[in-house]
């Protein structure tokens, strides 16, 4: 009699744990089936970033902090966001890329112009032009605003395929706040590295003179670091935001609030 209560009792026990894991299977299964008729099933069909979420400012060895108008404040870029003035644009129709000087000067004087001292920085394995200590003929790397692989190869048609964009683009700071600045303050933005990445030539050419409200990279990855780049680089220069422009920024930085302002 006591065998047979004993075999009984955990007949039970088993059938009650075989009940409850079959509640829990189902529980997760019918959130599963919430989530993916809900939000999951847009996700799912939502490419993935890929890419780095971060890029580079300086190259220790061989590159040289521009001098700003001042010093990138350091810490939460949605605080530094918060310094800047908030105005409407400035007119454009006196713009002239000349204003910032003469384009790839050697700002940093260590031998080599901006544009190649960039391509140098930002692609991996460059090799460099016969005879040449700053020329780069080509290289790879993983383009931060499509997050794609690419390869680059000086020639007449294929080095417009990577181009250097100007994080805050010249046509942007001209219409706020960059006319107020000196010729030199000017040059100096325009080739400090801090306001420079390669990228995709298409990429560059679709977003122009845009400010944040306009366009950003398609590469999500990168959205954090790009819009804390563009913060950093007006307060450096004293620029400002418009109200369009400073909402853009706040949503992007809404996703990574633990975000920092980019400090060469």
């Amino acid at each position: 009699m006591s065998v047979t209560w004993t075999a009984f009792r955990r007949a039970r026990r088993r059938s009650r744990q075989a009940w409850a894991l079959l509640a829990m299977a189902f529980v997760v299964v019918a959130g599963g089936l919430g989530w993916f008729f809900t939000a999951g099933q847009f996700a799912a069909a939502e490419p993935q970033a890929t890419g780095p979420a971060d890029a580079p400012v300086l190259a220790a060895g061989w590159m040289r902090a521009v001098a700003p108008v001042r010093a990138v404040p350091r810490g939460s870029a949605m605080a530094a966001l918060e310094t800047l003035a908030v105005k409407g644009r400035a007119a454009q129709d006196n713009y002239d890329r000349s204003a910032f000087g003469q384009a790839w000067l050697d700002v940093d004087r260590n031998g080599c112009d901006t544009r190649n001292d960039i391509l140098r920085r930002d692609l991996a394995d460059a090799e460099f032009a016969e005879g040449s200590r700053c020329r780069v003929a080509a290289g790879t790397f993983r383009e931060p605003y499509t997050g794609r692989g690419i390869v680059f190869r000086r020639g007449a048609e294929s080095s417009k395929d990577v181009q250097i964009d100007h994080v805050v683009a010249l046509g942007d700071a001209w219409q706020k706040g960059a006319q107020q600045l000196t010729a030199e303050q000017r040059q100096h933005l325009a080739n400090d590295p801090l306001n420079l990445i390669a990228v995709d030539g298409p990429a560059n050419q679709d977003k122009s003179a845009s400010d944040a409200a306009a366009w950003l990279p398609p590469n999500k990855a990168i959205r954090c670091h790009y819009v804390a780049r563009q913060i950093s680089v007006k307060a450096a220069y004293r620029l400002w935001v418009t109200p369009a422009e400073k909402e853009a920024m706040k949503r992007v930085l809404g996703s990574c609030p633990q975000q920092q302002t980019i400090v060469p």
